[in-house]
């Protein structure tokens, strides 16, 4: 009861979304492969500049998209970016030359840009109960946890059968059959958000909120933790397992799969476990786990073995998710609706530029220092983030907070909720609607989130 699946029409919008991530797994290790064929041993260093390239555009266009997305008609426009995208992988296997390799990934995921905050921004209009919407944000968690575990392996076996080329292929399908599914499904009109202004102010909103907002300063620290860790699997591990094991095609897979099984198993414990625990110490734990497994990992290449690494790649991907998988939750509390794809767009650009550090310092130490020191540093990034995130997120962070508000006159479109009781003339139409209206001096309590209203956190 309850499940946001009941609904038909997000029904089609998150089996879209699991059908493009699985096929973006899949180009994620085909990738891999591609690199270590152009490059060999540098295979480490064209994926870090390749990626950092990644979040160039990510950081760059997700803003611009996020805060425009409302007077965009959605369905044409995730379409039109499944189509681009299909486009972009099926041209993959022509590429000879490693600047054809950096041109391709940036467009490709461009369109992931103006997708992601696109498509977050759908859902909760679709589904406008709170209930549902905290269980849709829980299945898009386990929808990337799965792409982690069950693509590797569907590539461990593809790899058995035909070359990577073919994954490349299989990931343009996949995304013509998002477009067809996003196709089919009636998507209701953006919330129009209440603040007023030009580009500028339009563009900067949703920034200003997410670093406004202690919760959500400490994310952005935590998203750096993430990033470290993240960046050591999905950088050096063809480096790892094709260099130092001797390993093949299919045990880059296997490694690989290994965190994606860690990143989905804690997925699955962590509803039960936000019931009682906060999410803060939570997140924290997920830390903790990410610096024990950095600094395990000079093990791997000694005693521990291939086996060994693994089971260090498990424990990455636990502490990945004990962190990403309540970050909707911390979002979602800490924005209105208006506001939310604007919100959700900052986070989308803030924490892929911390992976736009954590790429390149991945590969650049791994080619120049060496695999183990590279482990070091990354594992002291993640200390950096923990360290930032416990001084930047207190550990008293209520969500109804006391404070007070000067009297104020102005103009921005809204509704006639507790901030807007007052009277009418009979031109101003139906809500929502803008006209110029008082707000008299107040002290009161509620769900505190930075607004048109609030611009700023109490006390800070």
């Amino acid at each position: 009861m309850g499940s946001p699946l009941s609904d038909t029409r997000y029904a089609r919008l998150f089996s879209a979304q699991v059908i493009a991530l699985f096929g973006t797994g899949l180009t994620t290790v085909a990738l891999s492969l591609l690199a270590y064929d152009l490059a060999g041993g540098q295979a480490g260093l064209v994926l870090g500049a390749a990626l950092a390239l990644k979040m160039v555009a990510y950081v760059g266009i997700a803003p611009v998209a996020g805060a425009f997305a409302h007077r965009l008609p959605r369905r044409a426009l995730l379409v039109c970016m499944d189509l681009v995208r299909a486009c972009v992988v099926v041209a993959m296997p022509f590429v000879t030359e490693i600047w054809q390799i950096f041109a391709l990934i940036f467009v490709l995921n461009a369109c992931a840009a103006v997708f992601t905050p696109t498509f977050q921004a759908t859902i909760p209009d679709l589904l406008t109960d709170e209930a549902r919407y905290t269980r849709a944000l829980s299945l898009s968690r386990l929808a990337y946890d799965l792409e982690k575990l069950l693509s590797p392996i569907a590539t461990a076996g593809a790899l058995m059968l035909v070359s990577y080329d073919g994954l490349f292929l299989a990931n343009g399908a996949a995304f013509l059959l998002s477009a067809g599914l996003v196709l089919s499904v009636a998507l209701p009109q953006a919330r129009p958000p209440e603040r007023v202004g030009g580009w500028r102010e339009t563009l900067g909103f949703g920034l200003k909120v997410y670093l406004f907002t202690p919760r959500l300063r400490g994310l952005l620290a935590l998203s750096m933790a993430v990033a470290a860790g993240g960046a050591m699997v999905i950088v050096n591990t063809v480096v790892i397992v094709r260099d130092r094991f001797g390993g093949s095609e299919t045990d880059t897979a296997l490694a690989f799969a290994a965190a994606g099984a860690g990143s989905m198993l804690a997925a699955l414990a962590l509803p039960r476990i936000l019931d009682r625990v906060r999410d803060r110490p939570v997140m924290l734990v997920g830390a903790g786990a990410l610096a024990a497994g950095l600094l395990a990992t000079p093990l791997a290449f000694g005693v521990a073995g291939f086996g060994g690494l693994l089971v260090i790649w498990f424990i990455l991907g636990v502490g990945s998710s004990l962190i990403q998988t309540p970050s909707g939750r911390l979002l979602r509390r800490s924005a209105r609706a208006g506001d939310r794809p604007s919100v959700f767009s900052a986070q989308f650009a803030l924490s892929h530029a911390c992976w736009f550090v954590a790429y390149p310092l991945a590969g650049w130490a791994g080619a120049a220092l060496g695999l183990e020191t590279a482990a070091v540093l990354l594992a002291v990034l993640v200390g950096v983030g923990t360290v930032a995130a416990l001084l930047l997120w207190p550990e008293a962070d209520p969500l109804v907070v006391v404070h007070a508000h000067d009297q104020v006159e102005h103009h921005h479109l809204h509704v006639h909720d507790a901030h807007h009781q007052h009277e009418h003339e009979g031109w101003e139409g139906p809500e929502p609607h803008s006209h110029p209206h008082y707000h008299p001096p107040v002290r009161h309590s509620h769900a505190f989130m930075v607004d048109t209203h609030h611009p700023s956190w109490p006390g800070r």
